[in-house]
């Protein structure tokens, strides 16, 4: 299936040990994983109902030197990484990591927004990426960007990948809570980053599962920590955010308890 401009197609998980977070992630969100087959590569890919949906890689070592902590990643698909990256540093945002091809895979950019928010362009060699629904089990229900200023911010996505600016939910203290649609779908949603989290602005991503206690019990049997939930969002979903036990923040979403 091929997934227009502007969609996110790819989730990567670059973390310190890769085979506790493969058991961890497998037993948590309910994913079976694989060894890529990519020659000269140790990647594994996360797959639901036989269809990748996330990979899996060691965080590389000048990464470390950096400080910079596991996490998880999400990739943009582009009709043209070169030329996106080019009118992102237009748009005020940085390249962390030039255009670049994967052998057979396609070709990609490491790049952050005008506040930091770290994400990746891509483009694949055939134009085909796997046909997942964005509800389905062990699929991503949802992105959230923590801003800067989403005054800045949503206008930028906007311009890069022409997505549109949907309903804005009143949060009291926190503020709006700025929904976006892609293809007229509702994909996620941005706000101002609060000023007590140490983190800088970032995406997160929520996993689909069947029954939310039932993961985080899963999750914490596993040593991942629940930093932020459950709580009841518009629409009837319930949602949780976690660390696992390498570090990286994720999110976990269900239709019921």
């Amino acid at each position: 299936m091929k997934k227009g401009h502007g969609a996110f197609v790819w989730y990567e998980l670059m973390t310190t040990d890769t085979k506790a977070a493969e058991t961890f992630y497998d037993d948590v969100v309910g994913w079976t994983s694989a060894d890529s087959g990519m020659p000269d590569a140790d990647y594994t890919l996360f797959k639901t109902n036989g269809l990748r949906v996330a990979g899996l890689m060691t965080l590389p070592q000048s990464a470390r030197d950096m400080n910079v902590p596991p996490a998880w990643l999400g990739y943009i698909g582009v009709d043209d990484v070169d030329a996106s990256a080019e009118k992102l540093v237009k748009l005020g945002g940085t390249v962390h990591r030039q255009p670049d091809d994967i052998p057979g895979v396609g070709r990609f950019a490491v790049v952050a927004d005008p506040h930091g928010a770290v994400f990746a362009l891509f483009s694949t060699s055939d134009g085909e990426m796997p046909d997942i629904k964005q509800m389905d089990p062990g699929s991503i229900g949802w992105h959230e960007l923590m801003a800067g200023d989403i005054a800045v911010e949503l206008p930028f996505y906007q311009e890069m990948f022409g997505w549109q600016k949907d309903d804005g939910l009143d949060m009291g203290d926190m503020g709006i809570y700025q929904l976006f649609s892609h293809d007229g779908a509702q994909i996620g949603g941005m706000m101002n980053k609060l000023a007590a989290i140490p983190a800088p602005p970032y995406w997160g991503f929520y996993f689909n599962v069947d029954a939310l206690d039932a993961a985080i019990d899963r999750s914490n049997a596993k040593g991942g920590k629940v930093v932020n939930g459950p709580m009841e969002v518009p629409g009837g979903a319930w949602v949780v955010n976690c660390v696992d036990p390498q570090g990286a923040h994720f999110n976990l979403v269900a239709m019921k308890r």
